[in-house]
């Protein structure tokens, strides 16, 4: 992997995400957030002459780090449509399925994109920047209603209905629309020992609401479980609560509400069955040699 690979974003369990996948020569697979290639080049390390791999990204910046080998084909796009490109390219079932939820560091070190309070920059978050809505427009244009639900249900912030309060009275003088800007407005709200994770909690909501991130998992996870064989595997990675709980109840009940279903005996109506019935976390040596991956998660399971 080149230097510019690994600043791009270091992938996180590689081995175990990958392992979960239980590849096989001449089966189709696909990683459904390609970003800086890392797990998409380690499947194709291990994967025979005949197998076959997809790679999804809506980002631009990831084709920079697309893959040169006749096994493997990049889709530029949103994995929400991963139904779409499938049939587009005559497949119709696969053997595996990997997603990493995360955000790039590539992402939230670059100042331009908006993604991290540490930068100053325009307020963009858009993962697709062909895509209309950035973090400013929904800051400008939201009503104050609109924003406490954003803050409260993705960001998870208890003082949410204040910060939208707040946000709304400042923009009324002056449009929200660097990075500094909407800091200064917000920080009084926030004490000094939690300002840091209060911030990176209005950040997410933000870019949450962007790239419509709930939606579009929970759409590529019900085509997931259309296109899998029966065998084929599903190793997801999250890294906060939110798409964790969607993973979780998906793949114990079928649905992201997590609506039980039983059968006249009483079995639990699941289209798969666990690989790890605890969840898997990094361990303390990968931690410290890349300290973003401290949240991750990964569940792994078995269409049935």
């Amino acid at each position: 992997m080149s230097d510019e690979n690994i600043t791009y974003h270091i992938p996180v369990l590689l081995n175990e995400s990958i392992d979960g996948l239980n590849l096989e020569n001449g089966k189709v697979f696909v990683d459904v957030t390609f970003g800086g290639g890392g797990h998409s080049k380690e499947i194709l390390r291990r994967l025979g002459d005949d197998g076959r791999l997809l790679g999804f990204d809506q980002d631009q910046d990831a084709e920079r780090n697309i893959v040169d080998d006749n096994r493997f084909t990049f889709v530029r796009s949103n994995f929400r449509y991963l139904a779409n490109f499938l049939r587009y390219h005559g497949i119709d079932e696969i053997d595996g399925l990997l997603a990493d939820l995360g955000v790039s560091s590539h992402h939230f070190d670059d100042s331009e994109r908006g993604f991290s309070f540490r930068f100053d920059g325009k307020l963009d978050m858009r993962m697709n920047q062909k895509a209309s809505m950035t973090a400013a427009d929904i800051l400008n244009t939201y009503e104050e209603e609109q924003l406490a639900s954003i803050l409260y249900l993705y960001g998870e912030l208890k003082n949410s209905r204040k910060l939208a309060s707040v946000i709304v009275k400042s923009r009324a003088t002056t449009s929200i629309k660097n990075t500094s800007d909407f800091i200064n407005i917000i920080q009084p709200l926030f004490g000094r020992d939690r300002e840091k994770k209060e911030m990176a909690k209005v950040f997410q909501a933000l870019r949450i609401e962007v790239n419509q991130e709930m939606e579009a998992l929970k759409e590529m996870l019900y085509s997931a479980a259309e296109y899998l064989k029966p065998g084929g595997r599903l190793s997801v990675i999250t890294y906060h609560s939110l798409e964790d709980r969607i993973v979780k109840n998906f793949i114990k009940s079928g649905n992201v509400e997590g609506k039980i279903e039983q059968d006249f005996f009483g079995n639990i109506q699941s289209p798969f069955k666990l690989i790890n019935n605890k969840v898997i976390t990094p361990t303390p040596e990968e931690i410290e040699r890349n300290p973003r991956s401290r949240s991750a998660k990964l569940r792994i399971a078995e269409k049935k």
